[in-house]
């Protein structure tokens, strides 16, 4: 039985590591007009949406795929090859879409049931009023960086509840049909422009308590779903949705690399003896440690996910220590191939920077995507370092 499982997984990972391949001659010719335009452009989501991979981490039930840590990162990774703003959409729509597989069968009947198409983009740090009425809470506020908004159809928004003496109840992700929202556009950054991450905005908002999820439950491994045969939904929260942050960086330092790789038989290196910077062996000694950089943060990104999808598949929550590693992990990932990226640039020279270079793009795009909070180098190491240490107190619960 587990064999015939693993069969499927892999032809299944064969299937769509093959649709997203096919998407990428599209999603390239759209990344300038994504960039400039702030939002993905309209023919990728709809190409996307054709190919099946908006619902890579959602419930068979409701006609997704319900694909491994590992596919996922493969599928993402392959889209970030030419796009790698419309990957990151892709990958957070995706992972909130994940998180509503964690929910009560009446909350993911309510958002996918009713259509399998719905797309989930949301927000988790905590930013808005709530106030406690029968059957729920009454949100307002503001939530910014919503990656994704521009094409969801439901909010995950940050909430926390205090009691009238302003002390902790919980804290929560609580879900909102975006014509309940609006969007606030305040995305105006150097990197991963495309993304669209705007504020999501909430006035007087009712979310009902079967659409709250326990923040503070899913870090301890405590799901609502009544799906508990469901491998992908028993797997670890806070792991999941920090090593999914850095599956399109995976896909940016690929092309980065092949790029520089391609064009070195052409360019030489100005006012220099070499004609073609292939000969160098300073390029060649500059590229070689970028690959293997590159190389480190696959092995790293793959570890974890093998560890997040193993645990789940024996139904197992992963102790602490192997946790704070794969937060580690994450920011490993990210600070690699944001070195990689600096001496593949600077190894192909100023062109790199050149408006009609992709390869300034994919700088920008790795570069912000790597200053995530989740995925903060220093501050993976710390957690990390003091779960090796078996200190009584870590710096976040979110581990």
């Amino acid at each position: 039985m587990l064999q015939r499982a693993s069969d499927h997984e892999r032809a299944l990972r064969d299937e769509l590591v093959e649709r997203a391949r096919s998407l990428k001659p599209l999603l390239s010719r759209n990344a300038t007009r994504t960039d400039s335009e702030r939002r993905v452009a309209e023919e990728n989501i709809a190409a996307l949406k054709q190919a099946g991979l908006f619902r890579l981490m959602l419930p068979r039930r409701y006609g997704g795929h319900q694909v491994s840590m590992r596919t996922n990162l493969d599928v993402v990774s392959i889209l970030a090859e030419a796009c790698g703003a419309s990957a990151w959409v892709l990958n957070l729509i995706n992972n909130c879409g994940w998180i509503v597989g964690l929910m009560s069968e009446r909350a993911q009947d309510e958002i996918f049931g009713a259509d399998p198409d719905a797309r989930v983009a949301g927000v988790f740090a905590p930013s808005a009023q709530t106030r406690r009425v029968d059957g729920g809470l009454v949100v307002s506020g503001k939530w910014y960086w919503a990656s994704g908004s521009l094409h969801a159809s439901w909010g995950m928004l940050g909430l926390i509840e205090n009691d009238a003496n302003g002390r902790l109840v919980d804290q929560y992700l609580g879900f909102a049909p975006m014509r309940e929202l609006s969007i606030e556009y305040t995305w105006y950054v150097s990197g991963m422009r495309g993304t669209g991450s705007n504020c999501l905005v909430a006035e007087d908002v009712f979310i009902p308590d079967h659409r709250l999820m326990s923040l503070n439950a899913a870090v301890r491994g405590s799901h609502a779903t009544e799906r508990e045969s469901e491998p992908l939904y028993r797997s670890a929260f806070i792991p999941v949705v920090t090593l999914a942050l850095v599956g399109p960086q995976l896909g940016l330092a690929r092309a980065a690399l092949d790029q520089v790789i391609e064009s070195a038989s052409r360019r030489n290196i100005p006012y220099t003896v070499y004609a073609r910077q292939a000969e160098s062996p300073a390029f060649q000694l500059q590229v070689a440690a970028a690959a293997m950089q590159i190389d480190s943060a696959h092995l790293h990104a793959y570890r974890a996910a093998d560890d997040i999808d193993g645990a789940a598949a024996r139904a197992e929550f992963p102790d602490f220590r192997t946790r704070a590693r794969i937060r580690a992990d994450a920011g490993y990932v990210a600070r690699t191939i944001t070195e990689a990226l600096n001496t593949l640039v600077s190894a192909h020279g100023a062109g790199a920077f050149a408006e009609a270079n992709p390869l300034q793009r994919i700088w920008r795009d790795a570069n912000t995507a790597a200053r995530h909070a989740l995925v903060l180098p220093l501050v993976g190491e710390e957690i990390y370092g003091k779960a090796l240490l078996g200190m009584d107190r870590n710096i976040t619960p979110l581990i």
